[in-house]
C-alpha cells in the first residue's frame, strides 16, 4: 500500500532531521541537549526567558532526550550510520552527566537551577528549592531511569544492575502510593495525601516496557501485565471506550489514553488476549473520535457528553496517536485503526510540522500557534515524536516488508 511507503519515508526523514538539528545545537552544562528554542518565533530562549532559558535544566526533558538518542541510534545504525555514530557520542555524554546527576541522591528532580540545586516554580511563579524525600519519586525518576536503562543496556555500562534497581524502585513506589504527579510543588506526603488517583503514572511506566523487552530484561516486566489490567479496570469506561483520568470522575485525557494503547501494543506479545487486543484498537479509535477537534487532539474530552475541556491542542498526542493506531492496524488489519492513522498523520504533517526547521509547533488552537507550554519550554528531544515514529516505521515495515530499507 502506498500510504505504507510514504509514511515510513516521511517518518525517517523526520526524524533524521529532527536529530541532526538537535545535534548542531551547542549542549548545556557539559552534555545536556539544549532544545530551547521558541516554536513560534524560532528564537532561542535566552537568559532573559527565566525558567524557558538555559538557566534552567529540566531533568525528565534529559531522561526522554537520553531514551531517545538510544533508540534512534539503534534505528539509524543500519538506515544511516554515520547519523548512528554522532547520536551514540551524544548518548554517551548525556548519560554520563545524567547519571552522575541521579547518582548524588537517588533521584531525579524536574527542574534543576543553573547550581544544578533542585527547584520548583509555585503558583505565583516564586522559585523555591524542591524537598527530597527518600522514598517519594516522581515522572521525573520514572523518564531519568528508563533513559539510563536504555542508555547502560546499549553501551554495556557496568551501572545497569544499578538502573534496572532504580527503575524498579519507581515501579515500586507507584504501588505503594510513593509516586507524586505533580513536581511543581514540594515531594512530599502532604502532597501524595490529596492526590488524583490518575492512571498516567502506570501509563508512563508502561512506555520502558517494549524497550526493556527488546534489551532483554525480561525479569524486570512483570509490573507491565498488572499495570494494563490495573488501567483497564479502574479506568475504562465501556460505554464511550475512553479511559476516566480518575476512576468515578468525568475527564479523560484522551492524549494520554491513546498513549497508554499505544506502549501496551509496544510491549504485547503476538500471543495476546484478543479481547485485550480489541479493548486497546477500541481506546486509540474512540480517544481520537472523540478528541480531535481541528486543528488537533484536545487536552482534554468529558466522558459524559464528549466535549473538548480545553481550546488547546499539544503537538503530541497526534506523533502519539499515529505509533497507537499503527501498531493496533499491524495487529487487527481494521480499517477503523488505519483510518485513525492517517488522520493522525495529515493532521501532524499538514498543520504542526515546519520542516524548517524540522520541528512542531508546541501547541494549536482552532486560530493557530498559541505560545502555551504544555508542560515544558524545552521542545521535543525526539521523544513524543521521534520514538513514536520509529514504532510506526516498525509497524509499515512489517504491513509491507518489501519498502523496508534494510535489517
Amino acid at each position: 500500500m502506498a500510504f505504507f511507503d510514504e509514511a515510513r519515508k516521511t517518518y525517517v526523514a523526520a526524524n533524521a532531521g529532527t536529530l541532526y538539528w538537535v545535534l548542531q545545537r551547542p549542549v548545556l552544562g557539559g552534555g545536556f541537549l539544549n532544545t530551547k528554542q521558541n516554536s513560534l518565533t524560532l528564537k532561542d530562549y535566552g537568559g532573559q526567558d527565566g525558567m524557558r532559558g538555559p538557566d534552567y535544566t529540566y531533568g525528565w526533558i534529559q531522561g526522554r532526550g537520553l531514551e531517545a538518542l538510544v533508540g534512534h541510534a539503534g534505528f539509524f545504525e543500519r538506515e544511516l550510520p554515520p547519523l548512528a555514530e554522532k547520536l551514540d557520542a551524544a548518548g554517551r555524554r548525556l548519560y554520563d552527566v545524567l547519571a552522575a546527576l541521579q547518582m548524588s541522591d537517588g533521584h531525579a528532580y524536574f527542574c534543576y537551577d543553573r547550581a544544578m540545586d533542585a527547584i520548583y516554580a509555585d503558583g505565583t511563579n516564586r522559585i523555591l528549592a524542591q524537598e527530597k524525600p527518600a522514598l517519594i519519586y516522581s515522572y521525573s525518576d520514572a523518564f531519568v531511569a528508563k533513559g539510563l536503562v536504555a542508555a547502560a543496556s546499549r553501551y554495556s555500562l557496568p551501572a545497569l544492575a544499578d538502573h534496572l534497581a532504580y527503575f524498579d524502585r519507581v515501579i515500586a513506589a507507584i504501588e505503594s502510593g510513593h509516586f507524586q504527579i505533580d513536581e511543581r510543588r514540594p515531594l512530599s506526603l502532604d502532597s501524595l495525601a490529596d492526590q488524583a488517583d490518575d492512571f498516567g503514572p502506570r501509563m508512563i511506566l508502561l512506555g520502558a516496557a517494549g524497550m526493556l523487552k527488546r534489551f532483554g530484561h525480561t525479569a524486570h516486566l512483570a509490573f507491565a501485565d498488572r499495570f494494563i489490567a490495573h488501567v483497564i479496570d479502574r479506568h475504562f469506561d465501556p460505554a464511550t471506550g475512553l479511559l476516566r483520568n480518575v476512576p468515578g470522575e468525568d475527564l479523560c485525557n484522551v492524549g494520554h489514553g491513546i498513549e497508554f494503547a499505544g506502549f501496551a501494543f509496544d510491549y504485547l506479545d503476538d500471543n495476546a488476549d484478543p479481547a485485550l487486543i480489541e479493548i486497546l484498537e477500541r481506546i486509540v479509535i474512540s480517544s481520537f473520535d472523540k478528541g480531535f477537534v481541528e486543528p488537533g487532539i484536545a487536552l482534554t474530552v468529558s466522558i459524559a457528553n464528549g466535549q473538548a475541556q480545553s481550546p488547546y491542542c499539544p503537538w503530541w498526542s497526534l506523533p502519539e496517536t499515529i505509533r497507537a493506531a499503527a501498531l493496533a492496524h499491524m495487529r487487527t488489519g481494521s480499517a477503523g485503526s488505519l483510518r485513525v492513522w492517517n488522520a493522525a498523520h495529515a493532521a501532524f504533517f499538514e498543520r504542526y510540522w515546519r520542516g524548517t526547521p524540522p520541528i512542531a509547533y508546541q501547541t494549536m488552537t482552532r486560530d493557530g500557534p498559541v505560545d502555551f507550554v504544555p508542560a515544558t519550554p524545552d521542545l521535543d528531544p525526539g521523544y513524543h515524536t521521534g520514538l513514536s515514529l520509529l514504532a510506526a516505521i516498525h509497524a509499515a515495515d512489517c504491513l509491507q516488508p518489501t519498502t523496508r530499507n534494510s535489517g
